[in-house]
C-alpha cells in the first residue's frame, strides 16, 4: 500500500465514531485505534456500572490516548450511562418546568463529573430542540420546552455545566427537530417553517449554544425547504456550511446523528450518506446504534477513500474534518486536566431537581394516599432514542414507601383486560406517558376514571392534557422523576 493510500485511510478513520458490542473493546476496535480511528460511540449495551465503563475507556486509551469516547447521555429519558436502572437526574422538560438555570447547570455539571470519572469525553447532548409540536414522536420530554427563549437559556446553562466538568457538549439536532411529526429514525421529517420562523423559533437555542462555547453540534436528518428544498440537513452544504458555519459562526466539530438511521439510509445508502455528509461540511460520522460491527465501519472508511480518489470528496475537505476532530480531542484533554470535581453533600442534585419539577393539579393539591395503592402503568411504544430496556414508572418506588403496593403494566393490546378489579377498593394510581398521543391509552384512562373518579393520574410524559380529579405531572419518566412522584403520592 502506498503512503498516500495509508494517509487517506488514516484520515477516513479519523472522522468515524463507530459503536461496538461488548463491555470491553473488541479486537477490531483496538486495531483500528492504532491505525488512526478518531473516536468511538458508546451505547447502553456497553454499560454495566461506572467501574466497568472506566475499565473499558482505559482499554481504549491504551491503544490511543487521545481517542474521543462519546455517549448519547441526555440525563433524562434517554440515558446510556444509567440505561439499566433509569437516570438519577431529571430530564430537560423537568428542568425547563422548574426554569432555574442554576439548577440546570448544576445537574449537567454533576453528570459531567460522572462521565469524566468514567473516561467519557464527549456527550451527544443537550437536546436543543424547541418542542412546539406536542405530538412530536421522538423529542417530547427530551426538550426543555416549547418556548425558544426558555430552551435557549437552559441549553446554554446545560453546556456550561457539562463542559466545566471536562466533557465536551454537543447541541442537537441542528437546525431543530422540535416541530416534526415524523421520527428521523424512520423517515425524513420536513420542517415547514419559513426562514423568518426558523430564526424566531428553531435557531435561538443553537445561537445560545454557540455563544456558550459548545464544542460540537449534531445534525438532524431533516428536510428544511426554507434553507435547502432538496437535501436533508445532514447532507446539505447550505445548512451546515452556509448557515451553521458562515452565518451562525460555529467553528467547532459538526457530527452526524446516526448515519444508519432510515431517514438517510433508505435514500442514500450508508456509504453515500457518509460521503455526502462530509462533503456538505460534517466532520465526524456517528454510526453503530444498529450497525455495530467492523464490516460496517470498513464499508464507510473505504467509501470515503474511494470518494476522494474519484473526486467526489475533496481531500482538503476530509483533512479539514479530521483536523477538527483532532482539535476536539485536544480540547477534551485540556478540559479534563483543569476540571475540578464539585460534589455537594446532602440530597443528590438530580433528585432535588426532580422534586422541584412535580406539579399537582385538580381537587387535591396536596396528595397523600391513605393506604398502599394499586398502580396501573400504561406502556406506550418506545421510540428508538429511548430504547426498550430503560425502566420507568412509579410502582417500584411507591412499593418502597408504601409496602403492600401492587402493580400491573399494560400495553395497547392488553387494556381490554379487567385492570380495575385488582384495586379492590384500595387507592388507584394510573400512570401514563404522553396520554394525549394515544387513543387507546386515553380511552383506558377515561374508562378507569368513570369507574373510579377518585383515581390519581400521574403523567410522566408531556402534560399536554390534564385528566382526572387529581393529576400529577413529573415532566419525564426518569428514575428520579419516579422517586419524586412516589414521595408526593406517599405524602412524604
Amino acid at each position: 500500500m502506498s503512503e498516500t493510500s495509508r494517509d487517506l485511510l488514516r484520515l477516513a478513520g479519523a472522522v468515524l465514531q463507530p459503536g461496538f458490542e461488548g463491555k470491553l473493546p473488541p479486537t477490531w476496535v483496538r486495531r483500528w485505534l492504532g491505525e488512526g480511528l478518531g473516536g468511538v460511540a458508546l451505547f447502553g449495551r456497553n454499560f454495566a456500572n461506572p467501574a466497568q465503563v472506566a475499565e473499558l475507556t482505559a482499554a481504549l486509551r491504551a491503544e490511543r490516548p487521545d481517542v474521543i469516547v462519546a455517549v448519547d447521555e441526555e440525563a433524562g429519558d434517554v440515558t446510556r450511562f444509567e440505561t439499566w436502572q433509569g437516570s438519577s437526574r431529571p430530564g430537560n422538560l423537568a428542568l425547563g418546568a422548574v426554569d432555574d438555570v442554576t439548577l440546570t447547570e448544576a445537574v449537567a455539571r454533576d453528570l459531567g463529573h460522572d462521565l469524566a470519572e468514567a473516561g467519557i469525553t464527549l456527550d451527544y447532548a443537550p437536546d436543543a430542540d424547541v418542542n412546539n409540536n406536542p405530538d412530536n414522536p421522538v423529542i417530547g420530554v427530551r426538550a426543555f420546552g416549547a418556548d425558544p427563549d426558555l430552551v435557549a437559556r437552559h441549553t446554554a446553562a446545560w453546556i456550561t455545566g457539562l463542559q466545566s466538568a471536562g466533557v465536551a457538549a454537543c447541541a442537537k439536532h441542528f437546525p431543530g427537530h422540535g416541530d416534526t411529526s415524523v421520527d428521523s429514525h424512520v423517515d425524513v421529517p420536513r420542517i415547514g417553517s419559513t426562514r423568518a420562523e426558523l430564526d424566531e423559533t428553531e435557531l435561538p437555542p443553537f445561537r445560545a449554544a454557540i455563544a456558550a462555547g459548545v464544542q460540537a453540534v449534531m445534525t438532524g436528518h431533516l428536510l428544511v425547504p426554507a434553507v435547502d428544498p432538496r437535501r436533508p440537513a445532514t447532507l446539505s452544504r447550505r445548512v451546515l456550511t452556509d448557515l451553521l458555519r458562515d452565518e451562525l459562526g460555529f467553528a467547532g466539530t459538526i457530527i452526524t446523528d446516526g448515519i444508519e438511521m432510515r431517514a438517510l439510509r433508505t435514500r442514500y445508502g450508508l456509504e453515500g450518506a457518509a460521503v455526502q455528509a462530509l462533503a456538505a461540511g460534517v466532520d465526524a460520522i456517528c454510526v453503530g446504534g444498529d450497525h455495530a460491527d467492523e464490516a460496517t465501519a470498513a464499508r464507510l472508511r473505504d467509501a470515503i477513500v474511494a470518494a476522494v480518489a474519484a473526486g467526489e470528496l475533496p481531500e482538503e475537505r476530509l483533512a479539514e474534518a479530521a483536523k477538527r476532530v483532532e482539535q476536539l480531542a485536544a480540547w477534551t484533554a485540556q478540559a479534563r486536566a483543569v476540571a475540578v470535581p464539585d460534589r455537594a453533600g446532602g440530597v443528590p442534585v438530580g433528585l432535588a431537581g426532580a422534586r422541584r419539577a412535580v406539579r399537582v393539579t385538580g381537587a387535591a393539591t396536596a396528595v397523600a394516599l391513605a393506604a398502599a395503592p394499586h398502580v396501573v402503568e400504561f406502556e406506550p411504544p418506545r421510540n428508538f432514542a429511548i430504547g426498550p430496556e430503560t425502566p420507568w414508572g412509579v410502582a417500584m418506588q411507591l412499593a418502597a414507601l408504601l409496602p403492600g403496593t401492587t402493580a400491573v403494566r399494560l400495553a395497547a393490546e392488553e387494556v381490554a383486560t379487567d385492570f380495575l378489579s385488582a384495586a379492590d377498593g384500595r387507592p388507584l394510581v394510573l400512570v401514563v406517558r404522553d396520554v394525549h398521543r394515544y387513543e387507546w391509552m386515553a380511552g383506558a384512562v377515561a374508562t378507569a376514571l368513570a369507574a373510579r373518579p377518585d383515581a390519581i393520574v400521574v403523567e410522566m410524559g408531556v402534560p399536554a392534557s390534564v385528566v382526572g380529579a387529581t393529576h400529577v405531572a413529573t415532566y419525564g419518566a426518569t428514575r428520579a422523576n419516579g422517586e419524586a412522584a412516589a414521595e408526593v403520592l406517599a405524602g412524604r
